[in-house]
C-alpha cells in the first residue's frame, strides 16, 4: 500500500512544478485544493488555514517539502514543517529548481528550509535530521525521472528516521 504524504510548497511560484511530482505513483499525496475552495478557506483567516492544514496532515505519515527558490521562511511552510515534526511525521525535502514551470523555465535553487529550525536538547538544526534530495540533472525530464524512481524510498527513509528521533 502506498504511503500517504502531504506536499508542502510555495503555491504561487512552484504550483506547476509540484503538480508534476504529485502525479508520481507509489505515494498517495494529499488532494490539491481548487482555487475556489482555497479562497473560501483563506476568508476564515489564519485559524481557518491552520485547521485546514491540520486536517490535511492528520491522515498522512510523511510531509514532503518541495523546495523552490522562495520556499524557506514562508509562514505556512514553516507551520507545516513544525506541525509535521511535532506530530512525529516523517519529513524530507526535494529541491525542484531543475523542473520546468508552465512557461518552460527553471528557477534558482532555494535554501534549505530545515536550516531554520532547531530541535532537541542540543538545539541541533533540523536539517541535520531531515534528508533533502537535489536531482543534479539540468534536464527537467531527467530530474523528474530521478524523483519518480526514488520518491517512495525517500518517504520510507524519512518515516524510519522520525521513528528514531
Amino acid at each position: 500500500m502506498a504511503r500517504k504524504v502531504f506536499y508542502s510548497f510555495h503555491h504561487q511560484s512552484d504550483g506547476w512544478r509540484a503538480a508534476q511530482i504529485r502525479r508520481i505513483h507509489g505515494v498517495d499525496g494529499n488532494v490539491p485544493v481548487s482555487e475556489a475552495d482555497w479562497e473560501k478557506i483563506i476568508i476564515g483567516g489564519d485559524d481557518a488555514i491552520g485547521r485546514w492544514i491540520g486536517r490535511q496532515l492528520a491522515c498522512r505519515s510523511c510531509t514532503v517539502v518541495l523546495i523552490g527558490s522562495q520556499t524557506a521562511g514562508r509562514k505556512w511552510i514553516r507551520y507545516e514543517i513544525e506541525k509535521s515534526w511535532n506530530d512525529r511525521k516523517g519529513l524530507l525535502g526535494i529541491y525542484i529548481h531543475n523542473l520546468k514551470d508552465e512557461n518552460g523555465n527553471l528557477s534558482a535553487k532555494g535554501i534549505n528550509p530545515f536550516d531554520l529550525f532547531h530541535v532537541g536538547k542540543d538545539n541541533a538544526k533540523l536539517s541535520s535530521l531531515v534528508n533533502t534530495y537535489d536531482p543534479l540533472y539540468s534536464s527537467s525530464s531527467y530530474a523528474l525521472d530521478f524523483i519518480r524512481q526514488n520518491l517512495a524510498g525517500w518517504v520510507e527513509e524519512a518515516i524510519r528516521i522520525r521513528e528514531v528521533y
